[in-house]
């Protein structure tokens, strides 16, 4: 308990390493839905989608990993929502279009979980006016 501030906080000003190593830590407490509630109470969308946006190839990757988590399942349209006003689709969009093998299949997973859902058209609309649809079929 309580070590999820201090990750947010490494992904936000840690060294390179640090970066990376909390957003791995990320992807595996947000498996668990008390934490993606937790993890994005903390204020830890905003670090991830800056790291998925300008982070090294490894922080990419395990960012966009992180928030594909952060809005799996059926109960986080709140951070759906949250990660969409983050401005995360855009980097997204973009590792889906060039990023590495790995990049690509985190930032596909969570475009899939961006759009899933009856209440998530706005992200759809903004997935497809990104150019997401192209990359991901």
């Amino acid at each position: 308990a309580g070590g999820i501030a201090p990750l947010v906080a490494l992904a936000r000003g840690g060294t390179e390493k640090q970066k990376e190593a909390a957003a791995a830590a990320l992807v595996n407490l947000a498996r668990n839905a008390d934490n993606q509630v937790a993890i994005a109470r903390a204020g830890g969308i905003a670090p991830l989608v800056a790291l998925a946006r300008g982070g090294t190839d490894g922080q990419k990757e395990q960012a966009a990993g992180a928030l594909a988590e952060l809005a799996a399942g059926s109960l986080n349209d709140d951070n759906k929502v949250a990660i969409a006003r983050a401005g995360g689709i855009a980097p997204l969009v973009a590792l889906a279009r060039g990023g590495t093998d790995g990049q690509k299949e985190q930032a596909a997973g969570a475009l899939a979980e961006l759009a899933a859902g009856s209440l998530n058209d706005d992200n759809k609309v903004a997935i497809a006016r990104a150019g997401g649809i192209a990359p991901l079929v």
